[in-house]
């Protein structure tokens, strides 16, 4: 294997760990309401969104050059 497949395949793992435990963290903040808890919804968001993106370019559905 050369290093930009295990590279790949780190990527799409850690995009699916981080992702999963990004989900489960607004699950629990959702019904919160102080202004501190919406800051925190808006970056698992933004951390959910960076994943699908990582897992986009891993799957070459994204990111390919011409």
């Amino acid at each position: 294997m050369d290093a930009n497949r295990i590279l790949n395949d780190l990527a799409l793992v850690f995009a699916i760990v981080v992702g999963i435990i990004a989900l489960v963290a607004l699950r629990a903040e959702w019904k919160k309401t102080a202004l501190e808890d919406h800051i925190t919804k808006i970056m698992m968001i933004l951390l959910s969104v960076g994943c699908i993106e990582v897992l986009l370019v891993t799957f070459g559905v994204w990111g390919r050059k011409p």
